[in-house]
């Protein structure tokens, strides 16, 4: 069943019309949230391009795959852009979700504070406006400004290529784009957790305001990885369940939740203050919970790699009944899928066929399958 979301109407103070950021004790329109309208369940969801092929919308929907999310950048972002991509998916029976922009996530700017940071933010709050015009109800943030550490790929189960990361190696590195970052300092000076604290107050008030008048679900996603204070002389502000309390306790609006990367939380370990399950069940209880990125990993940190559902140091199955158990209604998608040999897609339907088995038998044992 698509997901369907009545639209706030957009109010833009004068000061937004002429360009100027907003300030942010300005107080939000509304305390409502669009997530008490998403129909109940688990929806089994695939990650798609914005430029699919027939072919591929074919074989999502010959899978039964009722959902997707897309991700973009500013060459493209605009609300007409993402009108057209829920205009062509709808075509198959594909509700869009959700839809990134891949060039207002991660940004040094924002995390650090930088000479260009108030440009970004104006951009980020753009492609809020746009998801609300176009009537597509979320997008994934992340906050980390030394990007996704990995060091050389390595194999998993039957020499399948994965992504990994041994802190210990002298390949280990941040990417975002075309940006690299290398120890010891990543971004060119050392930088105190207040001056990070302070600088995402300074955007999420401003993103949560917009996001509420949008009707617009931001789901923050970990640091990848998590578990430590910093990397590179950056905090790390998105690695413990404390951490995230924090933060949400600041945003302080219901339309800033969480997007909950297991994988990312299983390379954490004990380091995250909480297991997979025991985070779904607080931040499914907040209603803050909007997006799981479904992965695992052979073992925590210092030194991981990523590998499928069914090979990793985690039962998968505990962390999809814990989301039945929570009531969850938001989106699970398959996350950085070890690469299978000949096409790219076997990880995939490997993968989203695991997940549906493995939803159906949660609905089955919790009883709540309609």
């Amino acid at each position: 069943m698509p997901v369907s979301f009545p639209l706030a109407s957009a109010v833009h103070s004068p000061s937004e019309k002429k360009g100027h950021t907003m300030a942010i004790a300005e107080a939000p329109t509304t305390k409502s949230s669009p997530y008490d309208k998403i129909a109940p369940g688990i929806k089994l969801t695939a990650q798609m391009s914005p430029e699919p092929k027939e072919e591929d919308l074919q074989w999502v929907a010959q899978m039964g795959v009722k959902h997707t999310v897309l991700w973009t950048d500013e060459t493209k972002s605009s609300a007409e852009y993402y009108r057209s991509r829920k205009e062509l998916y709808a075509q198959y029976d594909i509700s869009v979700y959700g839809f990134g922009n891949g060039s207002v996530h991660n940004q040094d700017a924002i995390v650090l504070g930088l000479e260009n940071r108030d440009a970004k933010v104006k951009q980020y709050l753009q492609h809020l406006r746009d998801l609300g015009a176009a009537g597509i109800p979320y997008t994934t943030y992340a906050h980390m400004a030394n990007g996704i550490w990995s060091s050389e790929r390595e194999k998993t189960r039957g020499g399948a290529d994965a992504r990994a990361l041994d802190m210990s190696s002298a390949s280990a590195a941040g990417h975002w784009g075309k940006r690299r970052h290398t120890l010891p300092l990543s971004n060119e000076r050392e930088y105190s957790e207040d001056e990070l604290w302070e600088n995402f107050e300074y955007f999420i008030r401003q993103a949560a305001r917009v996001a509420e008048q949008e009707g617009v679900l931001i789901g923050i996603h970990p640091d990848d990885p998590p578990g430590l204070t910093e990397i590179g002389g950056v905090p790390r502000l998105f690695s413990t369940l404390e951490r995230y309390k924090k933060a949400l306790q600041i945003a302080n609006s219901p339309n800033v939740g969480v997007c909950l990367c297991v994988g990312c939380w299983l390379e954490g370990g004990d380091l995250m203050g909480a297991t997979p399950e025991e985070a779904i069940a607080y931040f499914g209880s907040q209603k803050k919970l909007f997006k799981i990125h479904f992965r695992n990993v052979d073992q925590p940190l210092p030194h991981f790699v990523e590998t499928f559902l069914d090979d990793g140091y985690k039962d998968m199955y505990l962390v999809m009944k814990a989301l039945e158990e929570a009531d969850f209604k938001g989106v699970v998608i398959p996350d950085h899928i070890p690469r299978m040999s000949g096409d790219a897609s076997r990880g995939t339907a490997f993968t989203l066929g695991y997940m549906k088995a493995m939803i159906e038998r949660a609905e089955q044992e919790v009883g709540r399958r309609k």
